[in-house]
């Protein structure tokens, strides 16, 4: 049986556009009836995954995801001065034990050498695969099937671990994720802004020429996403074979979903925030959402302190209704000052 730990985050955010949709607009989603804003748990992870927190911590323990590596493999094989007709056939050889690679462009030179999908290629598999391309280099010669298992289910990739990899072609290599996460949405109904905004031209003759040099319309929201996350530490510890980095990368995680922003229109909101209320979770009982507190949405004053009530009376009522939902818990409530972060991440790494 696994043990789980549930993370459940309320968090404020003012005028801003984190998560695009095709036509540029906040991404929404309707629950209860009512239009909400979203955050995608792609997006969300991709923050996280990409973060100064969680770099700084994990720096040569984490993966690539990429398209292109056959492109960067290929450079390298060049610069050690590898004949490009072998440069192509090994890279190649190389990049079809992750999936399919793209036909041929005429116009985009070495397009051959992308994949279809992207993939997550880990630390240990990039060492093995250049060492492979310097051996062939030298012997100036292609690799052998033999030579080209390095593939490797196991690895230190902290964010391997944590999100998992597919790869169609060679599935038994694959790693179940050991995080799932729902999409944010906020507990409040919401409505798409629209910002009408123009650019002055700095050298406008002011006397004569008073008009805009730039006219156009972006969209905004604003409310109180909920997010949960569910850690599979069991699976966790399977996935990277190290109980001490386990405990680092929940920490990890822990922190960069409580204090790191999605990307989106940043530079145009500056709608970056920290979680205003976080209920931790530990057990091995089956993980639940606690959506559904807010599929009437939170309106009106004071909404931070209404939405609260509401996720921790539901969470009482699944304890009553189906027993104890968890063995014990441990919350941060920035409004009223209680708990800190220190103790959070102590909390979840033991």
């Amino acid at each position: 049986m696994s043990d789980f730990i549930q993370l459940h985050f309320l968090t404020s955010y003012s005028p801003s556009n984190l998560n695009r949709d095709d036509f540029g607009r906040p991404k929404t989603a309707q629950m209860g009836g009512f239009d909400r804003l979203r955050i995608s748990s792609q997006g969300a992870k991709r923050a996280w995954r990409v973060s100064d927190c969680f770099v700084d911590k994990f720096r040569e323990n984490i993966g690539l995801r990429t398209k292109k590596y056959g492109i960067e493999l290929y450079h390298y094989m060049v610069d050690k001065e590898a004949e490009t007709d072998l440069a192509i056939k090994v890279v190649k050889k190389v990049m079809e034990q992750y999936g399919k690679l793209k036909t041929k462009d005429k116009d985009k030179p070495l397009s051959e050498l992308e994949l279809e999908q992207i993939v997550h290629i880990s630390p240990e598999e990039k060492i093995a695969i250049k060492k492979l391309c310097d051996k062939l280099i030298t012997e100036k010669r292609e690799p052998l099937n033999e030579e080209l298992n390095f593939l490797s289910k196991t690895s230190r990739a902290v964010d391997l671990a944590l999100f998992g990899r597919m790869l169609a072609s060679n599935p038994g290599y694959n790693v179940e994720p050991a995080v799932q996460v729902s999409h944010a949405i906020t507990v409040n109904s919401t409505i798409i802004e629209d910002d009408y905004f123009t650019a002055v031209d700095d050298l406008n003759a002011f006397s004569t020429d008073t008009g805009s040099a730039h006219i156009g319309v972006s969209n905004f929201g604003s409310g109180i996403f909920y997010l949960h996350i569910v850690i599979n530490k069991t699976l966790l510890n399977i996935n990277l074979k190290n109980k001490q980095q386990a405990e680092s990368a929940i920490k990890a995680l822990t922190f960069a979903a409580a204090t790191v922003s999605p990307s989106g229109k940043q530079s145009s909101y500056a709608s970056r925030a920290r979680a205003l209320y976080i209920l931790a979770e530990k057990g091995k009982q089956m993980p639940r959402q606690l959506t559904s507190a807010f599929l009437n949405p939170v309106d009106g004053p004071d909404m931070l302190n209404k939405a609260i009530t509401r996720l921790e009376k539901l969470c009482d009522n699944m304890d009553l209704v189906y027993g104890k939902c968890a063995d014990i818990r441990y919350k941060i409530n920035v409004e009223k000052a209680e708990g800190t972060m220190d103790e959070l991440l102590k909390f979840v790494g033991a």
